[in-house]
């Protein structure tokens, strides 16, 4: 069936069913980010021309050159593992930055603005995404770090978090160049639960685009009512050939026992048997929950608690966001991008349409479906 006469059937459901207004809005402006093969659509291919140096350069997504690490020296460990990063991933020396912050959850504002001053002092035009290999700070006031530093930070927001977010220019956005296409740089944290379990992480996200693996995307819709608002937005359950991927849409409160998960977002404030779980090179995990990003703690699980189960990148909001889909990864605008060949940072980034108290956190360059 084509798009169109699809989409006409759905709104007279919709209707019948009495959709919410704004929940019917949210699907228009998402419809055309699920699954091409999902949806039955012929996806678009090409990009920008320019030489054919930079069109090669743009069909292979997010790379090492691209990216700029910051590093705290107040921290041994984000010293360690920023070493082991720049290693594994050959990141150009010039693109690390070296800085000496708190080790607490929150950084002033006044501070932030400085950081961010001195970091964007230090990089060419060429660094699409930053890296910030540390634990904490993640948060100022309450904005993510990650998107106090994309986005700017969004004062507003912060007498009134459960409002709307200063919208993303980015979400669903086309193109493989952030900064130079869009002026914005990307950025994630690279947590340290230790030093090994973040080498163990960064090994994941290396080793992502060597093979591809059989895999399994999971969608629940749980027990938890008020944390089910983006089940609309799952990808319908089917087989996807040409990348070995199964999408399980559910109703239920966990999965266990699963070996080969490439994707798993459902809303629960905690999440059950993860340890019962493989995660796959690569793998995307959040629950929608109002502290998820609360990396160090709180009444719900931190988003970090993915990390370690074996997770390469992993979203959650740091202040309370009530349940607006559009401060949550978007399923179907993630498994898109991801699929068609983004990297963790990209895809995240696109899939959220108010980031602005979310936290991306993980390895940025994973990418299990890379553009040969």
């Amino acid at each position: 069936m084509s798009l169109l006469p699809w989409l006409r059937i759905r709104m007279r459901v919709w209707a019948r069913t009495r959709v919410p207004a704004r929940v019917l809005a949210g699907l228009l402006a998402c419809l055309c980010a699920l699954p091409f093969t999902v949806l039955g659509a012929a996806p678009e291919t090409g990009l920008a021309a320019g030489t054919a140096q930079v069109e090669a350069a743009a069909s292979s997504g997010l790379g090492p050159r691209q990216l700029a690490i910051v590093i705290n020296d107040n921290d041994p460990d984000s010293v360690a593992i920023g070493k082991y990063y720049r290693e594994r991933r050959d990141i150009p020396a010039a693109n690390v930055i070296h800085v000496r912050l708190p080790r607490e959850a929150s950084l002033p504002l006044e501070r932030f603005r400085a950081l961010k001053e001195d970091i964007d002092s230090r990089l060419g035009p060429g660094i699409q995404a930053v890296l910030m290999v540390w634990t904490a700070p993640y948060k100022v006031g309450c904005n993510a770090i990650t998107a106090a530093y994309t986005l700017g930070y969004d004062e507003a927001l912060c007498r009134d978090t459960c409002a709307p977010a200063r919208p993303s220019p980015y979400f669903n956005a086309r193109g493989r160049r952030p900064y130079s296409e869009h002026g914005l740089r990307l950025s994630m944290l690279l947590p340290i639960a230790s030093v090994d379990k973040a080498r163990a992480l960064i090994d994941r996200g290396v080793i992502s685009g060597f093979r591809l693996l059989p895999a399994s995307a999971w969608y629940l819709s749980t027990s938890e009512a008020a944390r089910n608002a983006r089940a609309v937005f799952f990808p319908r359950p089917g087989y996807l050939a040409s990348k070995r991927l199964r999408i399980h849409r559910v109703r239920g409160d966990a999965i266990e026992g699963v070996d080969d998960v490439l994707v798993y977002q459902l809303g629960k404030a905690e999440v059950d048997k993860l340890g019962s779980l493989r995660f796959v090179p690569g793998a995307l995990a959040d629950h929608l929950t109002s502290h998820g990003g609360e990396l160090l703690g709180s009444s719900q699980m931190s988003s970090l608690r993915w990390l370690e189960a074996g997770a390469t990148a992993s979203y959650g909001t740091v202040s309370e966001p009530c349940n607006h889909w559009q401060k949550f990864p978007n399923p179907g605008v993630l498994l898109r991008h991801y699929l068609d060949g983004d990297s963790a940072i990209e895809a995240y980034w696109k899939s959220v349409a108010w980031p602005a108290q979310g936290l991306f956190i993980g390895e940025p360059l994973a990418t299990p479906y890379p553009k040969r």
